[in-house]
């Protein structure tokens, strides 16, 4: 049985593309190792089908952290058995492809984003440097790889030639519960940082007819906690902190309007079509988001959303109203999140991902 190794930054609760992925080769005659980092607040490990390990360190944050955490990575992979190792995004790549080197073995990579181009990377300049440098050096030495959309793979193949396939991240197919509400309210899900969009959000609950729950956390929420003191929305907003999928698929199902507005800044953002998108639908949420291109390919084929030009808090109050006011659009984009939902998802995209290792690694 061939072992795989795969290598991430995060403390692995939360990681759901890395567990459907994990997941599907352990049930494919795969023996998966999924490797993170033990945070002081991580909770404990679910059973899964395949392996989990978590790596301690010192420092939490910073490039002392990644320096730790590197090493500290490369050191718990050098005495492990492998046939081939997969790192997730340029935060790990570097161990990944050194290890392969010394063990001799395939080396894939799964970018979940262009990190070059996030926000918080680009808006520092000495730091972007740093990590443009680790992917200029490491990323074409990498022949096997995916990423979550066309347009970060077209991205890759303009950057460095490399035929990078399309996974998306996109949830398994499950059944809808029923699940009562008391009222309507809109819902943001997931990572809680940098050009996420929050500073034309929260201005924008000024006008919107309804409360915002906000379910995860992240390197933003010390100033998304001051601009909802500043514009005295405590009682329009929830935060929820982070939770378990099985607990936000049921607040999904549970709201009305899920929304998402990634800032252009950063041409990661641009590009990407991040997992919220898909788990909005499989919720039956219509949603508000922006017309990027990855965004506008999905709608013109499904209609799942409604989609904003311009990221100005006042436009995105009138989508958000507008939508919860239609009734004949809202049930239009509802019946159709219905329709894409069984065409948009993990049993479906799996098929894609077998065939792409067995390519490489025989069972």
């Amino acid at each position: 049985m061939k072992q795989i190794y795969f290598t991430v930054t995060n403390d692995l609760t939360y990681d759901q593309r890395m567990h459907r992925i994990c997941t599907s080769l352990a049930a494919n005659g795969y023996s998966v190792t999924l490797v993170g980092r033990k945070l002081r607040s991580s909770p404990p490990l679910s059973p899964k089908s395949f392996t989990q390990r978590r790596i301690s360190c010192w420092f939490s944050k910073g490039k002392i952290f990644y320096a730790e955490y590197n090493i500290r990575l490369f050191l718990f992979l050098l005495l492990k058995k492998m046939d081939a190792i997969c790192a997730i995004d340029l935060d790990t790549i570097l161990p990944s492809l050194y290890i392969s080197r010394l063990k001799k073995i395939p080396r894939f990579y799964d970018a979940h984003e262009l990190f070059s181009e996030l926000k918080e990377v680009i808006s520092r300049p000495a730091i972007q440097k740093v990590w443009l440098r680790i992917e200029r050096k490491a990323v074409p030495k990498f022949q096997y790889g995916y990423t979550v959309s066309d347009s970060i793979a077209a991205e890759f193949q303009r950057r460095y030639g490399v035929n990078y396939a399309t996974i998306r991240n996109v949830p398994v197919l499950e059944q809808l519960s029923v699940v009562p509400t008391t009222e309507k309210f809109i819902l943001y899900q997931g990572a809680v940082n940098e050009a996420r969009g929050f500073e034309y959000l929260i201005p924008a609950m000024q006008w919107i007819n309804a409360k915002l729950v906000i379910c995860g956390d992240g390197n933003f929420m010390p100033q998304l906690k001051k601009m909802i003191e500043k514009y005295q929305l405590q009682d329009k907003i929830e935060l929820k902190g982070m939770l378990p999928p099985s607990s936000l698929f049921i607040i999904a199902q549970q709201a009305y309007i899920g929304v998402a507005v990634p800032e252009k800044e950063g041409l990661n953002q641009y590009l990407a079509l991040p997992n919220k998108f898909f788990d909005y639908i499989h919720a039956t949420l219509p949603q508000v988001t922006v017309d990027y291109p990855e965004y506008k390919k999905m709608n013109e084929q499904f209609e799942v959303a409604v989609l904003i030009e311009t990221l100005e808090p006042k436009r995105i109050a009138e989508a958000i109203n507008n939508l919860l006011a239609d009734d004949v659009l809202y049930k239009r984009l509802k019946q159709n999140c219905l329709k894409a939902r069984e065409e948009l998802n993990w049993q479906k995209e799996e098929k894609k991902l077998i065939p792409f290792y067995q390519s490489i690694l025989t069972v």
